[in-house]
């Protein structure tokens, strides 16, 4: 069969284009809602990570449990710069992502000498050494007591305070950060990283630099959700070390799964599904268990996380872009029937005279 590389590149672009018009226009509709705007910000920051996670997992196949640590490095990178050195958060949010790249490269170079599950335990371990860092260090980061006076980010001398503020500065960080993975991923980088994928041994026959291009993408994703992080410290304006352990890792994984790890869309989708779910359980749950405790979110989660990989091994993003090209489908199809009919009439009209 073949593919019309021309229509299905348009239908895409139509759905993204559509897709990015309603996410901007929301906060115009529900600008008085404080409670969804400060979701769809959460969902944003979400977002960030797990695109960076999928092009690790998805394009690279390589497993990461140490996303957290990086979050929480830029979010103490920045808030330790503005707060205490007077530093412009901008140029805290790209220092706080050169650490992420630099402490990235650090333990990659070994990290990477492992395969599938030790891999996996390699960056757990790296997740639980900067948890304890946060811990203890806490002449800069504050212990479990956490930092405080984070100051807000400024946009030409304005402060970015209210949610409807932020909402549109996170959502440019997010949107900018998956038409970047798309680039990545159409580019002979990209290419590389499926063959990578696909078979280390047979990529490593073709010529790629298997390691030289595992480090690149690790570090493109630990720039990710550094930034993510420092975001989230100036919108908060305070943090603490339980919010970047082992536990956000798993989340950020199963955000990835949930969305599906074949799709740079997948990142966002697995996001707005675990937010909302998230808030629709601390709804629901108090009503049949009044006494419940958070724990049974890691388990609702875990479980949610075999369903999908057994009975969508891809994730929801496959399932939602076979629904968008069968409507595409169907609609060039009538559009086509109308057209023929058209040229009928105009036919047998001209036969008439």
């Amino acid at each position: 069969m073949k593919l019309d590389v021309k229509r299905t590149h348009t239908g895409n672009a139509k759905w993204s284009l559509l897709f990015t018009v309603l996410l901007l226009g929301l906060p115009l509709i529900f600008s008085t809602n404080n409670y969804l705007l400060s979701t769809l910000i959460m969902v944003g920051f979400y977002t960030i990570v797990s695109t960076g996670l999928t092009l690790l997992m998805g394009y690279a196949g390589q497993i990461s449990l140490g996303q957290a640590a990086f979050y929480g490095i830029g979010a103490y990178t920045s808030a330790y710069l503005t707060a205490h050195a007077g530093v412009s958060p901008w140029l805290a949010m790209a220092a706080g992502a050169a650490v992420a790249a630099m402490v990235a490269l650090i333990v990659g170079i070994p990290a990477f000498r492992l395969r599938e599950h030790y891999l996996a335990l390699a960056t757990l371990g790296f997740g639980i050494i900067v948890f304890t860092f946060f811990k203890e260090w806490k002449g800069v980061t504050g212990g479990l007591n956490g930092f405080f006076g984070i100051p807000p980010i400024q946009l030409f001398g304005f402060p970015l305070q209210t949610d409807f503020q932020f909402y549109y500065l996170v959502w440019i960080f997010a949107l900018i950060g998956i038409l970047f993975a798309r680039n990545i991923v159409r580019s002979r980088v990209g290419r590389a990283l499926l063959s990578i994928h696909g078979s280390e041994i047979a990529a490593n026959s073709l010529g790629v630099n298997i390691t030289k291009y595992k480090l690149q993408i690790f570090m493109i994703s630990a720039v990710y959700a550094s930034v993510a992080g420092s975001l989230y410290a100036h919108y908060v304006t305070f943090i603490n070390p339980d919010l970047f352990g082992i536990v956000p890792s798993i989340y950020f994984l199963i955000m990835v799964v949930i969305g599906g790890t074949g799709n740079v869309w997948g990142g966002l989708i697995g996001a707005t599904v675990y937010v909302c779910l998230g808030e629709l359980l601390k709804e629901m749950v108090p009503m049949f268990i009044p006494n419940a405790g958070g724990e049974f979110e890691i388990v609702f989660f875990g479980l949610l996380l075999v369903i999908i990989l057994i009975y969508m091994p891809n994730g929801l993003s496959h399932s939602i872009s076979r629904v968008l090209k069968r409507v595409s489908s169907t609609s060039r199809h009538k559009k086509k029937l109308m057209l023929v009919a058209e040229n009928e009439n105009a036919g047998s009209v001209g036969g008439e005279h």
